[in-house]
Formats: structure tokens, C-alpha cells, sequence
């Protein structure tokens, strides 16, 4: 029996209009009943996931910022970790060959000199937004990430140059196909609920978790039982092959897998593409 279970957010949880399905939300009411543990773990900001789920009835840990914070159900920060001021100066000052805006995340919220009002279409059930700011005037100390937005293809030879220039001293990763996201060293979604789980307890042995994306590599192969979705990135199911492979989120594929766990453990899953 798991104890804890984490759920990635965009391409896992919530659908197309950014809002977490009825059939899902029902699965996660069964699961809590059934004493797991419920953890969110996600690129978006805290106070971007506590908009969303304030219109959910859901509540649980939080891993936001691929895992520069971990929150109780509370708000309580129990972990947290920043870029470092030298590197957050060096990203700002370079003269990075490519077109791709940039922005901040701070405790504060989203900073950004980029006026583009179609980035809040993911965010409009939360309401968070960006703040329009001179990122040179910002504090180069309490920096969670730093994003990249673009194309891919921009970003695949972005992300060369910053790991040229920048060799170990972040890491680096695709939260979506066209945002790269530069993180604390060490810092991933996997790490982070490692030290939730000695915080409650448990061992990763006793979770499980649910992801689509590159950002979830890390947690879905250090869990006890890593579930990939149906509508996953094709380089995810290359580099897990070993993981099962569930329903894509659009068919709700969480409640689907979950409604089946709770009620025929012992029996073979079969999704429903």
C-alpha cells in the first residue's frame, strides 16, 4: 500500500482549460479517504497552485518550482532552495544568442519585462500573473528559476550554450516543450519529495507518482511506483521504458488508473487510450 502519492499538474492533471476533470478530482476525494497522502508537484509557483486549488476542495503538500519549494498543506515552507546570486548575474548579463524571454520566479511571484498577455491563458484559474519589472532592478538573492520561453528548437540550442557557459554549476530542464527552466544544482521534483517524504516518515519506496514531462524523470524513477501518462513527451517514455505507461490526461487517465488501484489492486491494469 502506497502512503503518499504525487501528482504532477499541466499534461497530468489538468485538462486543456487548465482546470482538474470532475472524474479526476472524485479519485483524489477516494484516495485521501483511503489514508494516502496527497503532494502536488509542479513548475508552476505556490501561489499559483493555491489559486487553483481554492476552486478544487483539494488540499495537500505542495512541490512547486520543480521542487525549489516544498510547502505544508498550511502554506508553511519546509524546504527551499535558491540559485545562487554570482550565477542569477551571469544569466542577466550575457548576451545569449536567441529570442527567448525571460522571467524570474521569486517568492514575491513571476517578474518579466515581457509583455505578453497569452502566457496567463494557463493561469487564468488562479489568477496569477506576472509583473511587469526591469529584471536588472530585481534582488539577485531569492531567485527560485529562471525560464526560457521559445520555440524548442531555440531553446535545444539555448540550453547548449547555458550548459557551456554555465557547466555545473545549475541544472537544466524542459518544464514544456517551449519553456527551459534553469534550477538550483541538485534541485529537481524527485529530490524534493525525498525530503518530503523523511519529513513524514515515509521513504520514496512508499510512494507513487504521475507526470508527463522531463521535469518528472527524476521523481517517476526514484518512486516506488512511477506512472507515466498516456500523452507523455516521447523522450520520457524513452528514458523510462520500464514504467507503465497509463490514460492520457484529456480521458482523465489518473482517475481512470486510480479508480482501478483502489478497487482491483491485485489485478493487471489496462489503459484506456
Amino acid at each position: 500500500m502506497y502512503r503518499l502519492a504525487a501528482f504532477d499538474m499541466d499534461g497530468t492533471l489538468l485538462m486543456r482549460d487548465h482546470n482538474i476533470g470532475g472524474a479526476t478530482l472524485s479519485a483524489l476525494h477516494q484516495l485521501v479517504d483511503s489514508g494516502v497522502i496527497l503532494t502536488f508537484a509542479t513548475g508552476r509557483h505556490y501561489l499559483d497552485m493555491k489559486g487553483i486549488l481554492s476552486h478544487s476542495s483539494l488540499s495537500g503538500y505542495l512541490i512547486t518550482g520543480n521542487g525549489t519549494r516544498v510547502c505544508d498543506a498550511q502554506g508553511e515552507t519546509l524546504y527551499g532552495m535558491d540559485l545562487a546570486a554570482e550565477l542569477v548575474a551571469f544569466v542577466l548579463r550575457t548576451p545569449w544568442k536567441t529570442t527567448a524571454t525571460l522571467h524570474i520566479f521569486r517568492d514575491e511571484g513571476w517578474f518579466t519585462d515581457c509583455n505578453d498577455p497569452s502566457l496567463l491563458a494557463a493561469h487564468k484559474t488562479s489568477g496569477f500573473h506576472f509583473h511587469l519589472t526591469a529584471l536588472d532592478t530585481l534582488p539577485l538573492t531569492g531567485n527560485h528559476k529562471i525560464c526560457f520561453i521559445a520555440p524548442h528548437q531555440e531553446l535545444v540550442a539555448l540550453k547548449e550554450q547555458l550548459e557551456q557557459q554555465m557547466g555545473n554549476e545549475a541544472d537544466f530542464c524542459f518544464s514544456a516543450i517551449d519553456c527551459l527552466e534553469v534550477l538550483p544544482r541538485g534541485c529537481n521534483k524527485g529530490a524534493a519529495l525525498e525530503r518530503l517524504s523523511h519529513h513524514l516518515g515515509l521513504t520514496l519506496a512508499d510512494c507513487m507518482a504521475f507526470g508527463d514531462a522531463m521535469n518528472d524523470k527524476e521523481m517517476l524513477s526514484r518512486v516506488g511506483h512511477g506512472l507515466v501518462m498516456g500523452n507523455a513527451l516521447p523522450q520520457l517514455k524513452q528514458e523510462l521504458p520500464h514504467l507503465q505507461v497509463i490514460g492520457r490526461c484529456e480521458q482523465q487517465g489518473v482517475a481512470h488508473y486510480l479508480q482501478h488501484w483502489l478497487s482491483s489492486p491485485h489485478l493487471t491494469y489496462s489503459p484506456e487510450f
